[in-house]
């Protein structure tokens, strides 16, 4: 019986449940208010100080020394409705086989960001970025059907920068130390006795390092184009993974990666506007963890449009960027175990934000800007029937029978909402 690879997957697919933060996949769209306000660009596009989350070339555009702080409040409308389970037991005679739902607990997350940038001399500027680049999970302990699942992964990372500009060019380093702390605990029958078992460890915390690169040229006073890559960063969360998966006889590696980001922008400027554009392709295939969900390397485009006036600006744009999650949909026990505990436990699903923002000159020295993104509902369904006839068969072998059960699907819904708020001062 494949018992053991359904557990495998809850287990595993709950542990890598990162965050969907405004996001593509887990990935934030923007960092900033600004970058936030304008669809997720800031490849090409500076922003002040907070382009040190972003392409650390542009703060060779900065003048004087910025100080911006602020943070995002995020809250995801995540909703599960699923048969897998009851369909098990209506094929055993004890219920019907009705869908179960729960929005999840877990609908209001708080994400830091403080950046900073000063010059140097007339070449040089350094710049820092301390942020939540993602952070959150699914809460559905109320509900038994539900795996009473709950996953919690928050990521900081530490940025110092370091950026060269000459003439209309610039270039620009970070080394990047990532924080990361993981959570799961979940309930798994593995002895198919009716009699789920409590799969959870605590927190756990790890360290990775990697670095962002980036560089723009201004082709012309108005016209500023520019590239960024950020590496992978690997990590390892202790017990968690590997904990889960021994509880059902299986060894595995407690390593997951956040993947590397390929970036190219551009910003063009007239009058008292700018707009701004960004590709970006987020290798997710590549990574850890990732590539074993079929989780596919995602494009992603933003753009952007900001007017400034006297003392204030304001801004929107779109972001789009398809579902990496790639259904494997094969009929196969193994492919909806994957597809299922990818939608239940990591439905970064969403695929289009619109943002809008603006700002505040307080007084000569400081300024208020904040930002909105709101990523529409996404419904994603994917097939159980092949899981539920497992369950239902397993069971019944204690009983002297051989149960099927009937079709069952597991459906998720995700909409998204998030409130930017920063505050700059200039030197």
């Amino acid at each position: 019986m494949k018992k053991t690879k359904l557990a495998l997957a809850i287990a595993t697919s709950a542990m890598i449940s990162t965050p969907v933060l405004a996001t593509n996949g887990d990935v934030l769209i923007g960092l900033g208010a600004q970058a936030r306000a304008l669809g997720g660009t800031g490849t090409a596009a500076f922003f002040g100080s907070e382009n040190a989350l972003t392409n650390p070339a542009l703060l060779g555009k900065s003048q004087g020394t910025e100080f911006a702080i602020g943070g995002t409040i995020f809250k995801p409308n995540v909703k599960v409705s699923a048969n897998t389970q009851t369909a098990v037991y209506s094929a055993l005679g004890m219920g019907t086989d009705a869908p179960v739902s729960q929005t999840s607990d877990n609908d209001t997350n708080i994400i830091p960001e403080v950046s900073l940038s000063t010059r140097i001399n007339d070449n040089w500027t350094f710049g820092l970025g301390i942020f939540g680049s993602a952070g959150m999970g699914v809460d559905y302990r109320d509900t038994d059907e539900l795996f009473n699942g709950y996953s919690n992964l928050q990521i900081m990372k530490f940025a110092p920068s370091l950026a060269y500009n000459d003439g209309n060019f610039g270039i620009g380093f970070a080394p990047v130390i990532q924080y990361g702390a993981l959570d799961i605990n979940f309930y798994a029958d593995t002895d198919f006795d009716m009699s789920a078992e409590n799969i959870g460890n605590g927190m756990s915390t790890d360290l990775g390092y990697g670095y962002n690169l980036g560089a723009y040229f201004d082709i012309t006073k108005e016209l500023t184009v520019a590239a960024a890559y950020q590496s992978a960063v690997s990590m390892k969360y202790k017990d968690q993974i590997s904990v889960a998966a021994n509880a059902f006889g299986l060894t595995m590696s407690d390593k997951l990666e956040q993947p590397a980001e390929i970036k190219i922008g551009a910003a063009y400027s007239t009058g008292n506007w700018m707009f701004t554009a960004d590709a970006k392709q987020i290798r997710w295939s590549e990574a850890e963890g990732y590539k074993d969900f079929n989780w596919e390397d995602q494009n992603v485009f933003g753009i952007g449009a900001k007017y400034t006036g006297n003392g204030y600006w304001v801004g929107a744009g779109y972001n789009v960027g398809s579902d990496p999650i790639d259904k494997i949909n094969d009929g196969s026990f193994d492919g909806q175990a994957v597809d299922m505990f990818n939608n239940h436990f990591f439905p970064g699903v969403v695929d289009r934000h619109f943002t809008l923002g603006g700002g505040y000159k307080i007084t000569q020295n400081m300024a208020l800007d904040a930002a909105v993104v709101y990523a529409p509902e996404v419904k994603k369904t994917v097939d159980t029937s092949t899981i539920s006839s497992g369950f239902a068969t397993a069971y019944s072998m204690g009983m002297g029978g051989g149960a099927v059960a009937a079709s069952s699907e597991h459906e998720v819904t995700h909409s998204q909402i998030g409130y930017t708020l920063s505050l700059r001062m200039n030197f």
